[in-house]
């Protein structure tokens, strides 16, 4: 086990900080299935013979887990370091898949409960904080950029487990058609599922547990300057802990905008396909085919992936302040549109949806720079991990102001754009708060700083020169490492996004 202690992980020489990158995103790549459950939904419902509210209460235990795991391992994140976090997040999430498929074998959806919702989403939380604070500390020039790579990941998830999980089910039961939206595998079919996608993100997630390292005390980038950040507004270079970070306005304020752009997000994302039916819908019959809201679904996956990276890195350059009025400014104007205007042109409705969507992935990305910014990198992973309680709340609120609206304007499958836009404008009154909010935040008070800047089990006995490109300079740099990392994590990333062109292809030749 001391093996996964923090001063067993501090960097030696001749390691790439381009090495941390692709850590992260196994874990994040691994963990983002958790938004390709759709895959078996249907064929878990008909295997339990229940209904999709019982089954998607799995995936609301899960997410729900993951902001309360953030918050209460945080601290201990931090403390002891990436590399037994990450150990611990891949333990519990393969876990969650192998009671999850135990509980399906048998029959006790109990088991799913327990395995996916309750062990899977402790993994959830854990696994995505867990490289967090570790990227933040390689990249203190470029931190924006460094989290949006993480982060991406966790969207990008879905891209690779949808058509894997397909593929799988079809191998599993050869009744099963993963061309067809509308097919139901068996019950084995899913067990076998489980079991494979549990062994291999076990066998991922570990491997990005030993390539991760931490930077020996005192590193940093050549030609990077702390005093340089001190100069820029609500930037700080001294240390916060993370029960101080819960006492400022700061952090409550950076709370409300989180929950206010995520809940925003959802209020689309959760109604994708039937709601671009819906409001092109005429005398009972939609102009867009199955297929073609399919591949809308599937153009909001790169979008929020997108998102997650571009946005980000560009919070380097104009802050990250002024990235938030971004997304929630224009977010209330293409909110605005969607609901006025949204059912005139099925482009003008994807591009509002789109930009929408990827807002919501940008503000995911963007919030762990945010957080390092007002309260610098001491405890940046807890104060991360108490921030994503925005982000289980927001889950809950905004799938119940959609469907609250819709369940009061008709039936499904009989809904036209006007039963969406009583949502959609509150929506927008939610992103105002958001703005507000933001507006409102400023520098953190000295008084809540900590009297001693010490990283929490921080190595001392490590000092190292660098090269100009931010690895720690030695005979050997291990270039090959680098390139192999980056192709493990980005084969399947790129196959996920061909996967997503392909299907995403049908709303553009019909």
């Amino acid at each position: 086990m001391s093996l996964l202690e923090r001063e067993r992980t501090v960097a030696p020489p001749g390691f790439s900080r381009w090495l941390i990158p692709p850590a992260a995103l196994a874990i994040h790549l691994c963990i983002g299935q958790a938004y390709a459950t759709s895959v078996y939904k249907t064929s878990l419902v008909a295997h339990f013979d229940t209904s999709l509210t019982a089954i998607g209460f799995v995936f609301s235990i899960a997410i729900v887990m993951l902001g309360i795991s953030a918050a209460v391992f945080g601290t201990w994140v931090d403390e002891g370091g990436p590399r037994r976090a990450m150990v611990a997040a891949a333990l519990c999430w393969s876990a969650g898949f192998l009671v999850g498929a135990v509980g399906i074998a048998t029959g006790q959806l109990w088991l799913l409960y327990l395995g996916y919702g309750v062990i899977g989403g402790i993994g959830l939380g854990i696994g995505y904080i867990s490289p967090v604070s570790t990227l933040i500390k390689w990249f203190p020039d470029r931190p924006g950029l460094a989290t949006g790579m993480a982060i991406m990941g966790f969207g990008g998830g879905a891209l690779i487990a949808s058509p894997v999980s397909s593929r799988l089910l079809g191998v599993f039961d050869d009744g099963f058609d993963p061309s067809d939206a509308t097919s139901v595998a068996d019950g084995s079919a899913v067990v076998g599922l489980f079991v494979t996608l549990g062994i291999v993100y076990l066998v991922v997630m570990l491997f990005g547990a030993w390539l991760v390292r931490v930077p020996p005390e005192g590193w940093a980038p050549e030609g990077f300057d702390p005093a340089d950040v001190k100069e820029k507004k609500l930037v700080t270079t001294e240390s916060i802990s993370a029960k101080n970070a819960t006492k400022t306005p700061q952090f409550w304020l950076l709370w409300i905008v989180l929950f206010c752009n995520v809940t925003a997000g959802i209020g689309i994302l959760e109604q994708a396909a039937p709601m671009i039916q819906d409001f092109f819908r005429t005398a009972g019959q939609s102009s867009v085919a199955p297929a073609a809201a399919a591949g809308f679904v599937g153009l909001l996956s790169m979008t929020n992936m997108a998102g997650r990276f571009i946005w980000s890195s560009t919070s380097d350059y104009i802050g990250r302040k002024r990235n938030y009025m971004g997304y929630l400014g224009i977010g209330i104007i293409c909110y605005l549109m969607l609901a006025l205007v949204g059912d005139t042109s099925t482009g003008l409705f994807i591009l509002l949806a789109g930009i929408i969507i990827s807002f919501y992935g940008g503000g995911f990305a963007t919030v762990p720079a945010y957080l390092k910014d007002l309260f610098g990198t001491y405890q940046v992973g807890a104060i991360h991990g108490r921030l994503l309680t925005a982000w289980a709340a927001a889950g809950i609120a905004g799938p119940l102001i959609i469907n609250g609206f819709l369940d009061s304007a008709g039936k499904p499958g009989e809904l036209t754009a006007d039963a969406y836009r009583p949502a959609l404008l509150t929506m927008v009154g939610i992103l105002v708060v958001g703005f507000v909010a933001n507006l409102m935040i400023t520098h953190v008070s000295d008084r809540f700083h900590e009297e001693e800047s010490e990283e929490p089990g921080a190595s001392r006995s490590a000092s190292y020169s660098y090269t100009d490109d931010g690895s720690i300079d030695s005979a050997f740099v291990r270039t090959p490492l680098v390139v192999a990392a980056w192709l493990i994590v980005g084969i399947p990333l790129v196959y996920g996004v061909y996967q997503i062109l392909v299907k995403t292809a049908v709303l553009f030749t019909g």
